[in-house]
């Protein structure tokens, strides 16, 4: 359901905005979907995991509060991310 270390360094080289960089929107915003779409899985097969429901709903939420923040700092840049991640619309 978690995400390997080696995904997540990928995630970080491919979606940072410079070097040694962790903790902007973007790569946030990437790790998260990870995570989000490993714990959909999980669902699928374990219907009645509430527990883990509750945890997607937070970290879909989270993630959300993230784009938000993104698209009112900085139109393009959301627009890029959304587009790379394939997320809505």
């Amino acid at each position: 359901m978690s995400i390997s270390a080696e995904r997540k360094q990928v995630l970080i080289k491919e979606f940072a905005t410079k070097t040694g960089d962790t903790g902007s929107p973007e790569v946030q915003v990437a790790v998260l979907s990870e995570r989000i779409k490993n714990l959909t899985e999980h669902l699928k097969g374990h219907n009645k995991d509430n527990h883990s429901r509750r945890g997607l709903l937070v970290m879909v939420g989270q993630r959300r509060r993230m784009l938000d923040y993104l698209k009112d700092t900085d139109s393009g840049r959301y627009d890029n991310l959304i587009g790379r991640l394939g997320l809505r619309r």
